[in-house]
């Protein structure tokens, strides 16, 4: 029997969905798979935390799942499993619109709760799968059969996670799926054995709670799909996140405190704020925004990240010492914003040829500068080396110049700033919609080091 501390009791209560709750959610989710068994087009299922009972109290994301014959092929599956949502979703809401992740979906909002109706194909196995999401199903199956007497601890894990900033798989927070926080508590028998183990984690630790894995996997923290042996459930959680997660665990277990359960109140920062930071640190403040591809998340932010990075790269081959760098996607726009350490360098350079033994591209290298005003060539080291004008003294204007679209961009930012792009510096980068961006790009703190501050939770 699991044991959990007063403290734990009382974040439970307020973590449990009400009766009334459940039954209101649920309610609207059989009214949903009815629908769906009339229409004798699919099979419907609720998949996801609610199905599992795992759902903390008033997160109301209900999946339901619409499992097609599999016989149909990709673009059957799609062009019928799309109308067959769009006429459940019409039945109920006007509230409704067209999502794409493998495939199109409808995402609906249904009086107070947020549905997604997902075709998938109706699979023997996990093993048989036609589209990534057939695997849902046999997730929710899965859980629902062993997690009798721990879904509290599971409540705790996701409450846990969020308010240290490391819940979520998608691009952005690269963290702990709900499903991951599940089955970590069906391996470890609880929350607090997941802590005490979690505690000791290092890079590449696999967990295979099946004993059946299938591949070998490179990612920080391995954990084999209970259905699909050569699936990584924890693929999306980075080096950062797992190590965040296994500082937490130590913090807790150090001192228990209410504080690890509670979400961070948002943040902000002033214009007046920024600027004084800035005078203070004696940086120098860059930031790009441009229009927001329209495209979901898992599309953009990867090729915001590479951008960004490419940016960063881009300013450090020309002299400009990046200290910090980071993006934010928002609804209309999206930023990188980047703290130089110098903006301004001198008109010169040094640059570097070949060896003088190496005889042939010497003289090139030799001849190619002998006419140059600035002095050289000269020997240091044995090379060739001369000064050259340097291109761009401000990084201002290497921001602004059409050279930044040579930048390794992921395809859809490259197309967006074909269409422009701004170039702020210093107090011009506030705006109202990055104000919370820019307030935790200069208040990097680690998980416990937040709880411990009073923190902001980062921008993701």
């Amino acid at each position: 029997m699991v044991t959990r501390s007063s403290l734990e009791e009382t974040v439970l209560a307020g973590l449990r969905p009400s009766q009334e709750e459940k039954d209101h959610v649920c309610g609207i989710g059989q009214r949903i798979l009815e629908k769906i068994r009339q229409s004798g087009k699919a099979e419907g299922m609720v998949v996801g935390s609610i199905a599992r009972h795992t759902w903390v109290k008033g997160d109301r994301d209900l999946d339901v799942f619409m499992l097609f014959d599999p016989s149909l092929t990709r673009e059957q599956l799609e062009t019928e499993g799309l109308a067959l949502a769009r006429s459940i979703a019409a039945a109920f809401t006007d509230n409704y619109h067209e999502k794409y992740a493998e495939h199109p979906y409808i995402n609906a909002t249904i009086e107070d709760v947020d549905v997604d109706l997902v075709p998938c194909y109706k699979v023997e196995s996990a093993s048989r799968i036609q589209s990534a999401v057939d695997r849902t199903p046999f997730h929710t199956r899965y859980i629902t059969d062993k997690i009798n007497g721990l879904i509290d601890d599971v409540l705790l894990l996701k409450r846990f996670a969020k308010a240290g900033g490391i819940y979520g798989s998608d691009q952005m927070t690269e963290g702990f799926s709900g499903y991951l926080c599940e089955l970590l508590v069906l391996h470890y028998g609880g929350f607090t054995p997941l802590l005490k183990a979690a505690a000791e984690w290092k890079p590449r630790t696999l967990i295979d709670v099946e004993n059946h894995v299938a591949k070998e996997f490179n990612e920080p923290l391995v954990m084999i799909d209970p259905v699909d042996p050569k699936r990584n459930v924890a693929a999306a959680v980075s080096v950062d996140r797992m190590a965040e997660f296994v500082e937490l665990a130590r913090g807790y277990l150090e001192s228990p405190s209410a504080a690890f359960f509670e979400m961070p109140v948002s943040c902000a920062i002033t214009r007046s704020t920024l600027e004084d930071l800035l005078r203070d640190r004696g940086t120098k403040l860059y930031s790009l925004t441009f229009r927001t591809p329209p495209y979901i998340e898992e599309i953009v932010v990867p090729q915001l990240k590479r951008s960004t990075i490419g940016i960063a790269e881009h300013l450090e081959r020309n002299g400009f010492s990046v200290h910090h760098a980071h993006y934010h996607m928002g609804l209309e726009e999206c930023m990188i914003l980047i703290e130089l350490l110098v903006d301004d360098l001198p008109a010169i350079r040094s640059h570097a040829g070949p060896p003088v033994w190496n005889r042939v591209n010497a003289e090139k290298f030799r001849t190619k500068y002998l006419s140059a005003d600035l002095p050289g060539p000269f020997i240091s080291g044995g090379r060739y080396e001369t000064e050259v004008p340097r291109e761009f003294r401000h990084a201002g204007d290497l921001l602004r110049s059409e050279g930044m679209q040579q930048v390794s961009h992921g395809k859809h930012i490259r197309l967006a700033m074909e269409n422009g792009w701004q170039v702020r510096e210093g107090g011009d980068c506030w705006s109202p919609a990055f104000s919370a961006f820019i307030a935790v790009f200069f208040n990097r703190r680690s998980p416990l080091v937040r709880h411990a501050a009073g923190a902001c939770l980062p921008e993701r």
